[in-house]
């Protein structure tokens, strides 16, 4: 099975960092976890099994030195006891055997250790480009609601934080059952008082480290919760601090991260405090000293009795004191799946990334008209979770060639339609159609190559004015990149820089908001699309540039299809039509004229003029 299908029974987390879960919800994170791993696993466990056929061949293997040394003691004693001297040749031969069982028991824990990083190293990799695989056919309006950041988490960071559960646990935790279960059937064999001797502190320790380990799957998910909480305040801290200081609320919102921290600290020691005391009180169970005291206290009395010689005792001593060790690598494992399962459920959440439909049988539009018909889109949730209603019965025709303007008010829905007619996302009812056919029957190479778009929110590569113009079109021209740069506007700042297009955005300048608009906009052009979305993309421009580039887009617009989405209609007069938004709904259509008496548009038109005296000082 790929990694990337969908397990029906790893449904998608929805991460909630300010609320702390309950301890049911926190064991049904940590199963949701469990499950996560097991998947991520899939595609490896042929692997996985080999490996753990040669860790439980290591750990037969491990026996062969008490063995020998049981053996070794008894040519000894032999010795001693008839007076005869050594049989050098039988004490060579256990030697030798010993040696080669070691050398055994230790390519083949090597075997089964390299083949479980070779297999995580595969699985990573493979994880890493089946999320980007994802990614790249999941609608482009995911990566609104979805930061960079956390996209970088999934790749990076998580991948890496499952690699304990991939690369270590199927060896390390199939040898800490098999090896001790090996070792107490030979102390067995040796003899069984001694063997029980061997585990005699290890039912005392389990039963003592069970009240650790009471909670801890829900403690755990607590503490990622509780974290996640800090790490949002701090961010918001650090990101917000210039808007934080300029209206005087350093102290509320260092408060709320000093609050989340102090909670994450409450938490931490009312958790990890008697868990220590008892933890101390577990290990001591198991210490050297008292298991040694134990095993050669109750061996020398056996063999006072006659019941058991000394090599006997020393090799069950020993056996002794390698078996809490293994106790301690379960538990080690243990805690590293409580970490991992959190990662692993982001990990396969990414992997389930909701996809946009490809067209089996791609159509070809008929020219560049669009229609928009019965259109309704419900976003899936508000932070209430309820539904969220951004456009209702949407029915809109854009003529090809002409120029068409959104105008509303914030939330009325302008931006929402403009991401469906770039299909961005998919509408939840009716269909939108560019040169008469359905844009989901469009392929998505096809369609973007005749649609360019424009967003509120400019995203420039580090990288040269150049290449990120030309982003568009990679074998464009200097001359044609220059073309489009002079409808933008922005020609002349790039030549008054040092290196002109060969400028480093982000390294050798950093632009103002203006001016990268304005090579998003370049960018835009040089595409030289048949239909031009563009989503309040003079927001950013003073008002001589704005009327420039308003310029521009006329003198582009003639064989185009328009959108252009305004927050100023003043600044869109001379479109072909202007439609009216108001709460996801079309509260009017037509020319700025025709408009003039409507009343949405003339709110707008007066809400515009009182706002631009303030404006004014700022543009």
């Amino acid at each position: 099975m790929s990694i990337t299908e969908s397990d029906a029974s790893t449904p998608p987390v929805q991460d909630t960092p300010d609320a702390l879960l309950s301890p049911e919800d926190s064991a049904a994170k940590h199963a949701r976890g469990r499950r996560a791993i097991r998947r991520l696993q899939r595609p490896i466990r042929a692997w996985l099994l080999l490996a753990q056929v040669l860790t439980l061949v290591s750990a037969i293997l491990g026996v062969a030195p008490y063995v020998a040394l049981v053996a070794l003691g008894d040519v000894l004693l032999d010795a001693h006891r008839t007076g005869a001297p050594l049989d050098a040749i039988r004490a060579k031969t256990i030697i030798m055997w010993l040696i080669a069982a070691f050398l055994a028991n230790l390519t083949s824990y090597f075997l089964a250790l390299a083949i479980t990083h070779f297999a995580d190293l595969h699985l990573r990799a493979r994880t890493r480009e089946a999320i980007l695989l994802r990614l790249a056919g999941a609608p482009l309006a995911w990566f609104d609601d979805s930061t960079s950041g956390r996209v970088r988490k999934a790749v990076q960071d998580d991948t890496v934080t499952v690699h304990t559960v991939i690369a270590h646990a199927p060896v390390d935790m199939f040898n800490a059952v098999v090896s001790p279960l090996a070792l107490f059937a030979y102390a067995m064999l040796i003899d069984w008082r001694l063997g029980l001797l061997s585990i005699a502190t290890i039912p005392l320790y389990a039963l003592t480290y069970t009240a650790t380990m009471r909670g801890m799957a829900e403690k755990t998910a607590q503490m990622d919760d509780k974290l996640a909480v800090v790490s949002s305040r701090m961010i918001e801290f650090a990101s917000g601090i210039s808007v934080v200081k300029a209206f005087g609320q350093v102290g509320r919102a260092h408060g709320r991260y000093m609050d989340a921290a102090s909670s994450f600290v409450r938490f931490w020691r009312g958790w990890c405090i008697p868990l220590v005391s008892i933890s101390s009180l577990s290990m001591s169970w198991i210490s050297t000293p008292l298991v040694l005291l134990v095993n050669l206290g109750g061996g020398t009395a056996m063999i006072a009795a006659g019941w058991v010689d000394i090599p006997q005792v020393i090799a069950t001593s020993l056996i002794a004191l390698v078996l809490p060790r293994t106790i301690n690598t379960v538990a080690s494992i243990e805690w590293s799946y409580q970490l991992a399962g959190s990662a692993a459920v982001r990990l396969c959440d990414m992997l389930d990334t909701e996809q946009l439909p490809r067209p089996d049988r791609p159509l070809v539009p008929a020219g560049s008209s669009i229609r928009v018909e019965n259109v309704s889109h419900t976003y899936a949730s508000g932070d209430n979770g309820a539904a969220i209603h951004a456009l209702t019965d949407i029915t809109l025709t854009l003529p090809e060639g002409t120029v068409t303007a959104l105008v509303g008010p914030s939330g009325s829905g302008k931006s929402t339609l403009a991401m469906l007619l770039a299909r961005f996302a998919d509408p939840t009812a009716g269909r939108i159609t560019l040169g008469g056919v359905d844009l989901r029957d469009i392929d998505e190479g096809e369609l973007y190559r005749r649609i360019a778009f424009v967003l509120q929110d400019s995203e420039l590569l580090t990288s040269s004015i150049r290449a990120n113009i030309a982003l568009a079109r990679p074998d464009a021209t200097d001359e044609e990149i220059r073309d489009a740069a002079r409808a933008a506007q922005i020609d002349d700042f790039v030549m008054s820089l040092p290196n002109g297009y060969d400028t480093v955005i982000g390294r050798d300048t950093h632009l103002s908001g203006g001016q990268a608009q304005r090579i998003s906009i370049a960018r835009a052009l040089l595409r030289d699309a048949p239909v031009l979305v563009l989503d309040e993309a003079t927001a950013m421009t003073d008002p001589e540039s704005e009327a420039d580039i308003q310029q521009a887009l006329t003198a582009l617009a003639r064989g185009r299809t328009v959108v252009v989405i305004a927050h100023r209609p003043a600044s869109v007069v001379g479109a072909d039509q202007i439609v009216v938004l108001d709460s996801g709904r079309i509260a009017a259509v037509g020319s700025h004229e025709d408009l003039l008496d409507q009343p949405h548009y003339a709110a707008l038109l007066r809400s515009t003029a009182a706002r631009a005296p303030m404006e004014a000082p700022h543009e």
